[in-house]
């Protein structure tokens, strides 16, 4: 395995490319965080690994469960103490998994290499530590640095406001240093974010203020500037807010940021959770950002339901290490999408899938075309299991030809839209990726059902492989 730090080329973790670590191992494993907190089940979330070898008798099966300290963290997001940025380091080492908690304010570190089947806990950052030396509370994306240090983005204050977000650095043992931006160029709203060093820039997103979308999604508080659609371009790495990127209406609440992973490209995509906008951002001749709507998805009409309209609420996507292909879900509607983005400015459809939603067959909601008909959408049963919820998070395999799928999106949201999901539990799915000429198709072997756990369904989320993916590492 290609930087793992053995043999006679010593290097430092990851892959020296993109397309190098596309021939990387196929992923034996993978971590996916689940969650109690908000469930109303009195239980400590847990980092559970799946089996995900085909030829292991525990194929598709939850064979350990890290149950943190606490309870009530709601994990959420997570990330790697090192990854490809520093594969020029030989010191590095891929170890740890990051696992801020969204609610507490905890962030757990997990020891994933002494035994990777079976993670332990090696250390709590605590949350008075944060606040006091940061102010900052609500932990979200973690990335790692070149330098060693972890990037972490805060969505508020302690007291949940906006106001109060930034990121946070941690340094390599751990230990709270402080914020990374400079004073006074904090963004309005915090969410995710991605760094491309080759053009010294990074760009942040935008969910909202954390005392609106803890209690539930509600209309009102978008109207009420409570939610965000901006983007934020700060020089790289010195932390100064060099431009603010209004999306307006249409690039209402821009979630998941990803630039191409080829260091030397200047162009990203950032998901807009209710506009269920693809928005493309851009470097432009001046050397100032720009951005474009590359992607829309239509809000469906329907019945039954709470609005006349559903919008699709993109809340995930991913791009395959080539930067050939882009994928993202549609939690409400429930389908999952590929798109062919060789040319980014002309993204074309190449593959959908329907694994859940509102709107699938024998739910009470239905779709209503432009003539008047109803129609619900064809989901597949599993196993014998009807598909809950709808899909949220992804991860794509190094070599871009699985896609794993969980069905979480925050527990106060997952109890809101889809109730059974809390009640029942989450899942995991995996769906076959033809990479050749572009489709997606359910895989029927593969149904991982943490509704059954020995502690009560609980809620799936982020997904991790020990050495590494497509969602974390970021080229220098």
């Amino acid at each position: 395995m290609a930087g793992n730090g053995t043999g006679c080329c010593k290097t430092g973790p990851g892959y020296a490319t993109p397309l190098e670590a596309m021939s990387g191992p196929t992923e034996a494993l993978i971590y996916v965080t689940c969650v109690y907190t908000g469930t109303g089940r009195e239980k400590p979330d847990f980092l559970a690994t799946v089996d995900v070898d085909p030829n292991s008798p525990t194929y598709s099966k939850v064979i350990h469960r890290l149950p943190v300290p606490y309870v009530g963290d709601e994990l959420h997001h997570s990330g790697w103490n090192s990854c490809s940025s520093c594969h020029g380091d030989p010191s590095a080492d891929r170890r740890f998994l990051i696992l801020p908690s969204l609610v507490s304010g905890r962030i757990y570190v997990i020891d994933t290499q002494t035994n990777p089947k079976a993670p332990s806990l090696h250390k709590v950052v605590d949350p008075e530590d944060i606040v006091q030396k940061t102010g900052l509370a609500y932990p979200h994306t973690s990335h790692c640095l070149a330098s060693g240090d972890i990037m972490v983005s805060c969505l508020g204050d302690k007291d949940g406001n906006a106001k109060g977000n930034g990121f946070l650095l941690l340094d390599s043992e751990f230990n709270v240093k402080g914020r990374w931006e400079r004073p006074g160029h904090s963004p309005l709203f915090g969410y995710d974010f991605w760094y491309q060093p080759r053009h010294k820039t990074m760009i942040s997103s935008s969910w909202g203020a954390p005392a609106a979308f803890t209690k539930g999604f509600n209309l009102q508080h978008v109207a009420d500037g409570l939610y965000g659609r901006h983007l934020y371009v700060y020089s790289w790495p010195d932390g100064e807010l060099k431009q603010t990127l209004d999306l307006g209406d249409t690039g209402l609440i821009p979630l998941e940021i990803r630039f191409l992973h080829d260091p030397s490209k200047d162009t990203g995509f950032v998901g807009c959770a209710l506009a269920s906008n693809m928005v493309r951002f851009f470097k432009t001749k001046d050397g100032s950002w720009n951005h474009e709507v590359a992607i829309s998805v239509k809000p469906l009409k329907v019945q039954n339901w709470i609005l006349p309209e559903m919008p699709g609420l993109i809340t995930d996507f991913l791009i395959s290490l080539d930067d050939r292909f882009l994928y993202f879900v549609n939690w409400l509607h429930g389908d999952v999408r590929q798109y062919n983005i060789e040319d980014p400015k002309n993204p074309v459809l190449a593959g959908q899938v329907w694994v859940g939603g509102l709107i699938q067959n024998g739910s009470p909601v239905v779709a209503v075309t432009e003539d008047g008909k109803t129609w619900q959408s064809n989901v597949p049963e599993i196993q014998g299991h009807r598909l809950r919820g709808g899909p949220q998070m992804i991860q794509l395999s190094l070599d871009g030809k699985r896609l794993y799928v969980t069905n979480s999106l925050f527990s106060t949201w997952d109890r809101q839209f889809y109730p059974e999901l809390v009640e029942k539990g989450s899942h995991m799915l995996q769906i076959d990726v033809d990479t050749e000429k572009g489709g997606l198709k359910v895989n029927p072997y593969f149904f991982v059902d943490f509704g059954a756990e020995p502690d009560g369904p609980s809620l799936a989320h982020e997904m991790r492989y020990p050495g590494g993916d497509c969602t974390s590492d970021i080229w220098i």
